[in-house]
């Protein structure tokens, strides 16, 4: 009986490692096909959950795939700590040691970047000073022309995503203290803009944006991924 207990403890064990082995294996696999096929600066995390993962391996499906890519950047604009979720995904073990991406699909990929702030600006119209969050909403602040004259006012925002990006819409204007009230249809036309980012990683597109203190949160997904399609 001790002998038999000794047996399954090491066979415990070794499965243990085993397992670990496969999934570090696996994971190292995916950052790098995302790596080459995006051309990152550098390799992005990958985590594949649950446990243990031989037996996910064994039937080449996985509930979940985290990918943790940090800084990356689509047409001129960069966005920070973005970070993908890749759910119901389809690839068998043989092919991500063999570096075969045809069988590898994914059912969603939820994604999730900030934009920072001073990368909003750099696609707002002349006059625009700073752009930050308040307990009023997103604010803009600048002297901006009315009818010729350059008045300085504050100009409060609604951003949505947009087929080809983050649209920025002003809703309000507040004038300087002391200065002339500035109607809103004077502006608004001129201090609509939007700031180019049409898809994010693995062909999501934008489905929410936030305001927040640090930036623009985004929220992006994309369904039916197919890993040699990227």
């Amino acid at each position: 009986m001790r002998k038999l207990l000794i047996m399954i403890v090491l066979l415990t064990i070794g499965f243990g490692i085993a397992d670990r082995v496969s999934v570090a294996m696996a994971q190292n696999e995916i950052g790098r096909k995302i790596h080459t096929e995006y051309d990152l600066p550098k390799q992005p995390g990958v985590q594949i959950t649950g446990f243990p993962f031989l037996t996910q391996a064994a039937d080449g499906r996985y509930g979940e795939v985290d990918i943790r890519v940090g800084d990356w950047t689509e047409q001129n604009v960069t966005v920070h700590d973005l970070a993908v979720r890749l759910t119901n995904v389809s690839a068998p073990l043989l092919d991500l040691i063999s570096n075969q991406s045809s069988s590898f699909v994914a059912g969603t990929a939820t994604a999730r970047a900030i934009v920072p702030y001073d990368t909003v600006r750099q696609y707002a119209p002349e006059g625009v000073e700073t752009i930050s969050d308040s307990p009023e909403g997103l604010r803009v602040t600048g002297v901006f022309s009315v009818e010729g004259i350059p008045v300085p006012a504050t100009v409060f925002v609604t951003v949505a995503p947009v087929p080809d990006g983050i649209e920025i819409t002003p809703v309000s204007v507040q004038p300087a203290a002391g200065g002339p009230a500035i109607p809103l249809a004077l502006i608004s036309a001129p201090l609509t803009f939007t700031v180019p980012l049409e898809k994010l990683p693995f062909g999501a597109q934008l489905t929410g944006i936030e305001p927040r203190a640090d930036g623009l949160h985004l929220a992006a997904e994309a369904h039916e991924i197919r890993f040699n399609a990227l």
